[in-house]
């Protein structure tokens, strides 16, 4: 067992873990925090995105004992005081879910977009939600939800056809 002392949506925990236990397993099993997805435990699909010290990380290709130290934000600590993040308002919004499996992910990437480039085109959507897949939406809904957030203008609908 390694201990560990990590910082999850502004709380501070430490903990004793196996050294192979998977950041995304901590933060389900032993936190509670089941906002945070487990996909395909592969890193392909992004379903378990957060924010590592400031980063985005797919919580499934990242050890518990890497995150020693550090701050994680998951989807559950984006809301400040019941009051949903712009990112979770315009998912909602523009229908941008369904199953809603997916969702958690892609709000945390587009997240990470937004904190690099506060006025992202429609492409620039596009390419950072790459690493994220969902099989029930398309992605158009998706594109306007996160450059609703943006505070971009209604994109044309050949902007966000795919």
């Amino acid at each position: 067992m390694t201990r560990i002392s990590v910082t999850v949506d502004g709380t501070k925990y430490e903990d004793e873990v196996e050294p192979r236990l998977l950041l995304v397993h901590y933060l389900r099993d032993r936190l509670g925090l089941t906002g945070t997805p487990v996909g395909c435990d592969t890193s392909n699909c992004g379903a378990c995105t957060v924010d590592l010290d400031g980063a985005t990380a797919k919580s499934c290709s990242v050890l518990a004992v890497q995150a020693d130290g550090s701050e994680v934000t998951t989807v559950q600590g984006l809301a400040v005081n019941g009051e949903w993040h712009p990112l979770q308002k315009a998912f909602h919004e523009r229908h941008a879910l369904q199953c809603g499996y997916c969702t958690p992910g892609m709000i945390m990437a587009a997240r990470g977009l937004l904190r690099e480039n506060p006025a992202p085109s429609a492409d620039d959507v596009r390419h950072a939600l790459e690493g994220n897949l969902c099989r029930c939406t398309g992605y158009q809904n998706i594109v306007r939800a996160v450059l609703d957030a943006a505070g971009a203008t209604e994109p044309s609908a050949q902007e966000v056809a795919p």
